[in-house]
């Protein structure tokens, strides 16, 4: 998410981004964010960082609430004494994904899983803030990191066949499209018509995994077989939402948020793949 982020930057010469990772700030830790933020004049946080090993989070209940609960806490505390707004990322699985109709910003949250128990637990440690903005999303993939874009690519250039789950339906997020609709509220704050709260951001439409690596394959030209294959055939250790699609009409109404549809922005993506593939290549 962050890369994406940072590929946008050039468009907003007016604001100065500072980017950091867990070796220039660890927000597990009190006193370096303090110091961190006693340091830096920083207007407005986007945390984008996790725990976001859905299957290994069963096993390291411990850690994942310690990033995605207890770290959001810290922020929180930190970004008030310092008068900051803070833009922090959830999922779309802190729901159990039983409900079968678009969900609602203020729809109960019951995950299934301990990944989303952590994600829905630091979602509290920010409500009733007035400079606190939730964003969940879902389905994730860009052209950076690891991600199931990337590798559904990297699977169809070495097999001939795979299965994919395809009773598990929700919307493929491009994080170029989030990251746009990140600084667009970026300068709403700047305005101050900053409104706090939880929204929901995917792109429009729905689909299943199977419908995403189909049309992964389909793009990318691959001849790889895709076969479809039921959860129960594919288990996991982490449960999954079986319906996950998020109702966006509040980011679409407070901000302005244009979404585009997931196909379009899966194709942006594949583009964009390629140049940076091209040059990691030029420069081998």
């Amino acid at each position: 998410m962050g890369n994406s982020i940072r590929a946008l930057v050039p468009g907003f010469p007016d604001h100065e981004f500072i980017f950091t990772d867990v070796e220039d700030l660890n927000i597990t830790d009190s006193g370096q964010l303090e110091n961190y933020f006693s340091k830096e004049s920083i207007n407005v946080c986007i945390n984008c960082a996790g725990y976001t090993a859905v299957d290994r989070a069963e096993k390291e209940r411990d850690l994942a609430f310690k990033l995605n609960r207890d770290a959001v806490g810290l922020l929180r505390k930190v970004t008030r004494k310092h008068k900051s707004y803070l833009i922090h990322i959830s999922t779309d699985y802190v729901f159990n994904g039983q409900n079968w109709n678009p969900y609602f910003e203020l729809d109960d949250t019951t995950a299934a899983s301990v990944y989303g128990q952590s994600k829905a637990a630091g979602e509290k440690e920010l409500l009733e803030c007035d400079k606190c903005m939730i964003i969940r999303t879902s389905w994730l993939y860009s052209e950076y990191g690891k991600n199931f874009f990337k590798t559904m690519i990297d699977l169809m250039q070495t097999r001939s066949q795979l299965t994919v789950v395809n009773d598990q339906v929700g919307t493929p997020t491009y994080a170029g499209d989030l990251a746009k609709a990140i600084l667009k509220i970026i300068t709403e704050i700047n305005n101050d018509n900053f409104v706090p709260g939880i929204f929901h951001f995917s792109n429009e439409g729905v689909a299943s995994w199977y419908d995403f690596a189909w049309e992964i394959a389909r793009i990318s030209g691959s001849v790889c077989l895709i076969d479809p294959v039921e959860t129960h055939e594919y288990p996991l250790p982490a449960p999954r939402p079986a319906y996950s699609v998020l109702n966006k009409s509040r980011i679409k109404k407070v901000y302005g948020v244009s979404i585009p549809y997931w196909r379009e922005s899966l194709q942006e993506c594949y583009e964009k793949y390629k140049i940076i593939k091209s040059k990691n290549l030029q420069n081998d």
